[in-house]
């Protein structure tokens, strides 16, 4: 899986007014739905789809001749190393945590990564040598997190960034191959971040974004490696300006940013003339990717609604090619995908009935070399269900996008049951991308809607913005409307559908069974909040600066934090409720889950809650991600199927 302002208030009078301008897309007919007849269609077994491995992060060696990633292949994510033509891969660490954020050392002896304990996202550099051998710890911070590491040109020096425990904030600094960290930014607002991004001036300079917490505003500065100066280069008040790239002349920036159109694009910005040349306008989102290496193009993932393409932009004639990939979901990975001699990119691929791999994709002759093969032989895409691309008006005319996976072999006579997926964030999106909660489920014959309600991101800042201060209000509508248009497809049974999701998505599964008791007939939330007070009052300071940015604080909008809060509706739940949740996480603490389960206990409801030592938000320990995937699986089998 693709694993997180101005107060918008909706008006209620009309429809129409408080309607919510997006892309142009037709509306989808919910009769036009087909469950495709395919006699390989199976019930798939839940350890495979369990057992099914993903890849974290990448980096080239510094010669190009491996690539090394961060992968679950043996239930943790580790680190292994893979010949850059292919081959099996060699483990090269062993940890119960999980290592990413890999980076490799320019002198070509180490490779660099973070490493949290337990799950409690406060992360350490380590690093192992390229040829094996044993790990060692570069930084031992407990009160710091350190992460995001890109390496510099030479002398072993990295830039990254720096959040302290008892601050939001988030602030850059180098490291040397001795583990001597230089602060760079001194960054005292908590709603900022900061992160750099590249190397300039022969190692001189770095080039870093400053974002704001709830990313909707990002600046672009340029800072003085040797005095710690740091100047803005493009800076506007709710714009987003992020520095992707800089051409090999030194005279351009590869930058993404929604200025003046409300969504993001690429664009190349001349520092010296401050003039901008842009990509020919597309309804959707693009993201400025990586010059060639040739200085010839660039590479710029591209939006299509829910799914992506990488496409290259001619920067002499304007041309724009897409790249020749699957339609899926496409994405250059790493902190630097292009490979050394400037080649090859890393690309990932996947979809719904697709798991993702690595890919090395030949830019000279367009041509894709797989680099792993995690997929269990089962997983075959002739055997999971496909998605489908939707479009259905909410209560107010809002446009939704959705995603449905529809199975095979049903027929058209509403007595199948149907699973609503509301996505986390809520700043988030949901994309093509393979699902095993919705492949395991749609293999087993419920039909899946994943909408991008209200507060996702790839419609304009207008729509991502709107749920702020209406948390569970207008994005909820959306989620009910999805069932409705499942509903009205013909095939679901209204009394049979249940509503699943995490973190966020957990919170609209809690508001869904409280705040609307008889839309759904059975839940399951991971890690979901359940009251936004002590919510906040015990969450880590990057996570409470966000939600400043969403509702304020308590004390500002207390009638907001109630209005938002599931506590505020649960005990009208009637649904159904299996919750599973981290002992260590720090963006959901225990605690949130337990009151869920003693309010529905006391009052007679059927409720279950399970905890897994040392995870946090999120399991990433392979038994736990099995274990979830069948109570979850086993939840909705017993309350929505008939008996």
């Amino acid at each position: 899986m693709r694993l997180l302002i101005a107060v918008v208030l909706l008006c209620t009078t009309s429809p129409l007014a408080a309607q919510i301008a997006t892309p142009d897309r037709p509306v989808t007919d919910p009769k036009s739905l087909t469950s495709p007849a395919n006699p390989d269609a199976r019930a798939v077994p839940l350890d495979d789809i369990g057992n099914s491995r993903s890849v974290g992060s990448t980096t080239w060696s510094a010669d190009g001749k491996h690539v090394y990633l961060s992968t679950n292949l043996t239930g943790r994510f580790n680190i292994w190393r893979t010949d850059a033509d292919g081959s099996w891969p060699l483990q090269m660490t062993q940890s119960d945590d999980s290592q990413v954020g890999l980076a490799a050392s320019r002198d070509g002896k180490w490779i660099y990564f973070t490493q949290d304990n337990g799950g409690d996202e406060y992360y350490d550099i380590y690093r192992v040598p390229t040829s094996g051998g044993a790990v060692e710890r570069v930084t031992n911070t407990p009160t710091l997190s350190e992460r995001g590491l890109v390496p510099g040109p030479s002398n072993g020096l990295m830039a990254l960034s720096v959040k302290k425990k008892s601050e939001a904030q988030s602030n850059i600094a180098t490291i040397d191959s001795q583990g001597n960290v230089k602060a760079l930014t001194a960054e005292t607002d908590p709603q900022y971040e900061w992160s750099p991004r590249l190397w300039a001036d022969g190692g001189k300079t770095l080039f870093a974004n400053r974002e704001k917490i709830d990313s909707t505003s990002t600046e672009i500065w340029r800072i003085d490696i040797a005095s710690g100066k740091a100047i803005p280069v493009l800076s506007k008040a709710n714009t987003i300006y992020r520095v992707q790239d800089l051409s090999a002349d030194g005279q351009w920036l590869a930058v993404t940013t929604d200025a003046d159109i409300g969504r993001p694009r690429a664009g190349l910005y001349n520092i010296a003339a401050k003039k901008w040349k842009w990509l020919k306008p597309i309804p959707w989102d693009q993201q400025a990717i990586r010059f060639t290496h040739d200085g010839k193009s660039l590479i710029v993932e591209s939006s299509n609604d829910l799914r992506t393409m990488l496409v290259r932009y001619d920067l002499t004639t304007g041309t724009e090619t897409q790249m020749n990939l699957p339609a899926g979901l496409n994405f250059s990975t790493g902190n630097d995908s292009r490979s050394p001699d400037g080649r090859s990119l890393l690309v990932v691929h996947m979809g719904a009935n697709v798991a993702g791999e690595l890919n090395r994709y030949d830019l000279a002759d367009d041509t894709v070399r797989p680099l792993t093969q995690l997929s269990v032989a089962s997983l075959r895409p002739e055997v999971l269900a496909k998605s489908e691309m939707v479009t259905y008006k909410s209560f107010d005319g809002t446009l939704i996008s959705a995603l449905v996976t529809m199975p095979a072999n049903l027929k058209r006579d509403g007595s199948n049951p149907a699973i609503v997926l509301p996505h986390g964030g809520p700043t988030g999106k949901t994309e093509d991308y393979f699902d095993d909660i919705a492949a395991a489920l749609a293999s087993r014959g419920y039909i899946i809607i994943a909408p991008n309600f209200r507060g996702s991101t790839g419609y304009g800042k207008t729509f991502q913005t709107a749920n702020y201060d209406d948390l569970g209000g207008g994005d909820l509508k959306d989620t009910v409307a999805a069932k409705n248009f499942l509903v009205e497809s013909g095939y679901v049974d209204p009394k049979r559908v249940g509503i699943f999701g995490g973190s966020y998505g957990g919170f609209m599964t809690l508001m869904a069974v409280g705040k609307t008791p008889d839309e759904f007939a059975a839940g399951v939330q991971w890690f979901g909040i359940i009251n936004w007070r002590t919510m906040y009052r015990d969450m880590d300071e990057v996570l409470k600066a966000y939600l400043r940015s969403l509702m304020g604080t308590p004390e500002e909008n207390p009638a907001g934090y109630d209005r938002a809060s599931p506590l505020t509706y649960i005990k009208n739940a009637k649904a159904p409720l299996l919750t599973i949740q981290g002992e260590n996480d720090i963006r959901v603490p225990r605690g949130q889950a337990q009151e869920v389960h003693d309010i529905l206990k006391a009052k007679g409801n059927i409720v279950e809650t399970v905890y897994y030592p040392a995870e946090g938000h999120g399991f990433r320990k392979k038994e736990n991600q099995i274990d979830s995937l069948r109570r979850t699986v086993e939840w909705f089998d017993k309350y929505l199927k008939p008996k």
